[in-house]
């Protein structure tokens, strides 16, 4: 995807977060505390990402999740920046940055939580996914 596009398409913060691996902060972010029916896709590409069914109040002031809404839609890279040792999360076909990876999640969900920025993400309403594109992901609200 061309930069110049994606400087004319996305907002300052969320062309710094998904290009150049910033970060958004604590509690200010869109989705931090935002529990609607749906699914969280990458703001740069659209591929689906999250679904709210795995969304949780982490405490920690961006949008947390159990796991992704597939197993194999995220790139996880290594990321030894300002002397931590951490996970980087990555969307597979857009390459964006979306945040990181720990192991401090829910032990009955697995232990994983992925720690998101808001600004990679847009989130498409759980009634508005068949009018979006994004019908395959209909079934996974039923019940």
């Amino acid at each position: 995807m061309d930069k110049k596009d994606l400087k004319d398409r996305l907002t300052k913060e969320q062309y710094e977060v998904t290009q150049n691996e910033a970060t958004e902060r604590a509690y200010t972010g869109e989705y931090d505390d935002f529990y609607e029916e749906g699914i969280y896709v990458d703001v740069v590409s659209g591929e689906p990402l999250f679904s709210s069914k795995d969304k949780y109040d982490a405490g920690c002031g961006w949008p947390s999740f159990t796991q992704p809404i597939e197993k194999r839609i995220l790139q996880e890279k290594r990321d030894r920046k300002f002397g931590m040792e951490r996970t980087e999360v990555r969307s597979k076909e857009a390459d964006s940055h979306l945040g990181h990876v720990f192991t401090d999640g829910p032990r009955d969900k697995g232990g994983l939580r992925y720690c998101i920025n808001s600004a990679a993400l847009r989130f498409v309403p759980k009634d508005e996914l068949a009018e979006q594109g994004y019908e395959e992901y209909v079934d996974h609200f039923e019940n």
